[in-house]
């Protein structure tokens, strides 16, 4: 793997602390300065998210322990190893034994892949419980064998941010990326721009949101010439994108890590992002950032009309930077002073820089003994596990102001200790909805003596309970069931300390049996291998027969895809084009994939060719072997007689 963002070494920042560090002032924080106004970035805490974590035996196509360890093809273990912390997986449903040796207290050190669903789903589950409003979703060069993995998590991603109502965006580094300029444009077209389909992609002055970080870097892994850095830039506006930089520390100057002559290509984008991982390490030196950079960056974006999202570091564990949290805190107090249009955490999920927020072993009895990593209460103050996600909500609400500007950090490192009494049991489980693959469920809350933080859903089979979801809500649904099966499902609540409750009373539901009478694609988000004019994927499934899609011409393999929205049994799919007599008869050959994540598929029906004839309404039906239960439905055209691409106008699915 290239060098990225991790390798950037740590600068001296010399000039003199703005301040008395960790001194009490309050105040109410300055209006910022806005070029736009409040949307999914401006006003808001946005998170970086890796997502990058696999093990061996997930599924991924990857296939191996990505990221855990530096060999992957091995198991992480004190020599081969690639993290600097460790991870609290106790809301994990599935883990991974590591090669490490038992945790302190005596349980197995395994850890979580970010390939499952369920990882990604807890982790958006803590956004939305600490108010953390948008992930931008890190990806890098997807052209070599990492790619279909990346595809897979920015579907995973979407899944989990529709779920508990986060946000999120493709944040894309272009770090080592050789042919970077055309790549990142085909990338864009062919793969990620589908998931601007989704509610829950971020806009901002109502445009899809893009992040490119690393245009101007001085080193050699950013080899990037001015006029292709601004080609790029002007071609995702092009594409009516809201495009964020992510930047050296040093833009407004052109020096240390920042090349000469980028000025022009920085004040192209629509916010400006600075790096600052490895520049700052302790309350001092955020002072002295805050003097030597925020201020004059702020000045510069307002007399652009560029907004500003300066990042926030949690610290590195290993180098015992974070001051039980007030290092983090000093750096948000700096930037809501200064009038920030939004502030960017780095990272979420970042356990090999160890600058994480996401829940980290908390005392030595959660790490592995053989491992010689620090816990969170490395420097003598207990920290719960979650207390940067915390920290980094309270941030969030003096970013807003809901709570007042001020030096002193509000977050207690520790929860209220002592609380042994379980909330009581979820009462009035109903079944409020149900489709063929999915069932939708309410409970009244829960009352505790603290509070109550979360629910779990239970699927229950004899005597055996499978969480199947989690949420800070009192309705849910599940999806990812079988057509025409009968399921039972309990709710249990959870507080701060970990106390469950009794399950509530059980309820039990049957799925409905699949439609064939309902098209089940009308209108739902499309994907596509590419598109030519105007020609895009949406069209298949708009219920408009006269508009179509068209995939590049002269360049098979190409197709086109539909989300379903839940996984469902599918049987019969009707394909049309438009029925004027313009059209001439034409014979494609189809084939057919399906996919539960929208990562990985697998063949429904084998290629084969189908004639559109206008004289009698210019469709097809493939029809199935049998009723098969998935979620995206995709077509492969490999040819076509009547024209050098795949075409469709109405991809129709229905079930039995």
């Amino acid at each position: 793997m290239g060098v990225t963002r991790r390798v950037f070494l740590r600068a001296a920042i010399a000039s003199t602390a703005v301040g008395t560090a960790g001194a009490a002032q309050t105040a109410l924080a300055p209006a910022a300065s806005a070029a736009s106004g409040p949307g999914d970035v401006v006003g808001r805490i946005t998170v970086g998210y890796q997502g990058w974590f696999a093990c061996t035996g997930d599924g991924a196509p990857i296939d191996g322990w990505w990221h855990w360890s530096q060999d992957w093809g091995r198991p992480p273990s004190r020599t081969n190893t690639n993290i600097k912390c460790w991870p609290d997986v106790r809301e994990f449903t599935r883990t991974y034994q590591s090669s490490y040796a038992n945790l302190g207290n005596g349980q197995p050190a395994a850890l979580f892949s970010s390939y499952d669903q369920q990882t990604v789903n807890t982790h958006f589950l803590w956004m939305q419980q600490n108010a953390i409003d948008t992930a931008a979703l890190q990806r890098f060069n997807p052209t070599g064998g990492e790619g279909p993995t990346r595809d897979a998590m920015a579907a995973k991603v979407r899944s989990a941010a529709e779920t508990y109502g986060r946000k999120f965006y493709i944040m894309y580094d272009v770090s080592n990326w050789t042919d970077m300029q055309s790549e990142i444009k085909t990338d864009w077209t062919n793969k990620m721009s589908a998931h601007t389909a989704s509610t829950a992609y971020a806009r901002q002055n109502g445009r899809p949101v893009v992040c490119i970080w690393g245009f101007g870097f001085n080193d050699p892994n950013h080899p990037f010439t001015p006029d292709a850095c601004l080609d790029v830039i002007n071609w995702f506006k092009g594409q009516g994108c809201y495009v964020i930089g992510g930047v050296p520390r040093e833009w407004r100057t052109g020096t240390g890590g920042s090349q000469s002559g980028f000025l022009g290509v920085y004040h192209a984008f629509h916010m400006i992002s600075p790096w600052m991982v490895g520049a700052i390490g302790n309350v001092t030196e955020a002072d002295n950032a805050y003097n030597t950079y925020t201020v004059g960056d702020q000045a510069d974006c307002d007399a652009h009309g560029i907004d500003y999202q300066p990042c926030v570091l949690p610290g590195d564990v290993s180098a015992r930077q974070r001051a039980h949290g007030d290092f983090m805190w000093r750096q948000f107090y700096n930037m809501v002073r200064a009038g920030v249009q939004g502030i960017y955490i780095s990272m979420f999920d970042e356990y090999n820089e160890g600058n994480q927020i996401a829940k980290t072993a908390e005392t030595q009895a959660w790490v592995p003994t053989d491992s010689g990593f620090l816990a969170l209460d490395e420097d003598g103050t207990a920290c719960s596990s979650d207390y940067y996600l915390r920290l980094t909500g309270d941030g969030g609400r003096m970013l807003k102001g809901q709570i007042a500007l001020t030096a002193t950090r509000p977050t207690r490192p520790t929860l209220p200790t002592g609380d042994t009494t379980p909330p009581a049991a979820p009462g009035g489980l109903t079944v409020t909805g149900h489709t063929a693959g999915s069932v939708s469920l309410s409970w009244n809350a829960s009352t505790d003596n603290v509070g109550v933080t979360g629910y779990r859903i239970l699927r229950v089979s004899g005597s055996t309970s499978t969480q199947v979801g989690a949420t800070g809500a009192t309705s849910f649904t599940v999806t990812g069931l079988t057509a025409a099966t009968a399921y039972t499902f309990d709710v249990v609540a959870l507080d701060a300390a970990g106390n469950v409750s009794q399950p509530s009373g059980q309820v039990t539901v049957t799925t409905d049996a699949p439609s064939g009478t309902t098209n089940l694609a009308l209108h739902r988000p499309t994907a596509e291998s590419s598109h030519t004019q105007v020609y895009g994927s949406a069209n298949a499934t708009d219920g408009d027969s006269g508009t179509y899609w068209e995939s590049a011409n002269n360049a098979f393999p190409q197709w086109v895809q539909t989300d379903l929205g839940t996984a469902t049994g599918v049987r019969r799919i009707v394909l049309g084009l438009p029925p004027s007599t313009a059209w001439a008869t034409r014979t494609q050959t189809i084939s057919v994939q399906g996919s539960t994540d929208g990562g990985t598929f697998t063949q429904l029906l084998g290629s084969a060719g189908y004639t559109f004839d206008p004289a009698t309404g210019n469709t097809a039906t493939l029809t199935l072997p049998a009723t098969v239960t998935t979620r995206h439905v995709r077509l492969t055209f490999s040819a076509n007689n009547g024209w050098p691409a795949g075409q469709v106008s109405e991809f129709q699915v229905f079930g039995a």
